[in-house]
């Protein structure tokens, strides 16, 4: 076997092999080549990556997806977060004309907490648009919080009120258009106030509350000043104070109720004979008058033919004795 002479350049490449090797790796970077490619990958993994930043660097303004929190409820979550650390991030999102600070798309209890022990929040920063930020937020909530029916529909309310297209409400409230106009129309009847005294009212369901709505829209009720007439403050649950107010606006229309006027009975007019001539009906909207044709057919008939001139005729005798003399 003939030796080669260690000093001798190795022979050139492989040009079919190299060619090979070029097109897997335009196959596994498209249009961008491998240093691109593996710059993407970095950036996906460091978008996924929690970081920890300063509460006093994140702002709570925005859309709100729930009614305030208790002080019961960010303590609880604040011993909880104590004894075994933060176990779910927040979300948020950089402030374009603030480097540095960031705006809260989800967790504001947990960093509500984490406020009150003074430690910094794990989160994970998102560049959103608000329509972006709107969908993780209501995403978020569907998943993990399961608001209640009233948060809903006051989210909705907020989201329409701030400019939000309705296909954007309806993906970050994950509902149909029957079910979002039914949630609009609910927290547009019954005042903000009365809602927040009210609180989040899980086991209140949504006909519960549009029958609120239907009250304080259709029959006049001062939602407002019945609510203040009560001691709600004395009552711990949700479900309770909803069932208090509830309960009083039934008392206030007791009255109203049996002032309303009976139905008038029918009013059957007979001849002499015992023939039935007409039936005259009293309704709130109209006085009807039903003629017999089995009992009474010619003269049916001929008041068919008639109607306009004689009811001109009594019409005109009816005005002529309203005048003074």
């Amino acid at each position: 076997m003939a030796r080669r002479n260690l000093f001798q350049p190795p022979p050139p490449p492989d040009v079919a092999k190299t060619a090979v090797s070029a097109s897997e790796q335009k196959a596994r970077f498209p249009n961008t080549g491998a240093m691109s490619g593996v710059k993407s990958t970095l950036k996906d993994v460091a978008s996924n990556a929690v970081r920890e930043i300063s509460v006093d660097v994140i702002e709570e303004n925005g859309p709100k997806d729930r009614l305030t929190f208790t002080d019961a409820d960010v303590v609880a979550l604040a011993e909880s977060i104590k004894g075994h650390g933060q176990q779910v991030p927040i979300m948020v999102r950089p402030i374009a004309h603030k480097p540095g600070h960031y705006r809260i798309v989800y967790g504001r209890r947990r960093l509500q907490a984490l406020r009150s022990l003074g430690i910094p929040a794990k989160a994970l920063v998102r560049s959103l648009s608000d329509e972006e930020a709107i969908l993780a937020q209501g995403q978020e909530n569907t998943q993990r919080l399961d608001p209640s029916f009233i948060e809903k529909a006051l989210f909705a309310a907020e989201l329409a009120t701030s400019g939000y297209e309705q296909a954007i409400i309806l993906d970050a409230l994950a509902v149909d258009k029957p079910m979002l106009s039914r949630m609009t129309k609910v927290a547009r009847s019954i005042p903000k106030p009365v809602i927040e005294q009210i609180g989040a009212a899980h086991g209140i369901g949504r006909r519960r509350w549009e029958e609120l709505a239907d009250q304080s829209r259709n029959e006049g009720v001062d939602l407002e000043q019945i609510t203040a007439a009560l001691q709600l403050d004395a009552t711990k649950s949700s479900d309770d104070r909803f069932s208090m107010i509830s309960d009083a606006i039934t008392q206030a229309l007791k009255p109203k109720a049996a002032g309303k006027l009976a139905p008038s009975p029918t009013l059957s007019i007979k001849l002499s004979d015992g023939t039935t001539l007409a039936e005259v009906k009293e309704t709130a909207r109209a006085l009807t008058f039903k003629l017999s044709k089995s009992d009474a057919p010619q003269f049916a008939q001929w008041m068919r033919n008639n109607a306009e001139a004689e009811l001109t005729r009594l019409y005109e005798a009816w005005q002529s004795e309203q005048k003074p003399d």
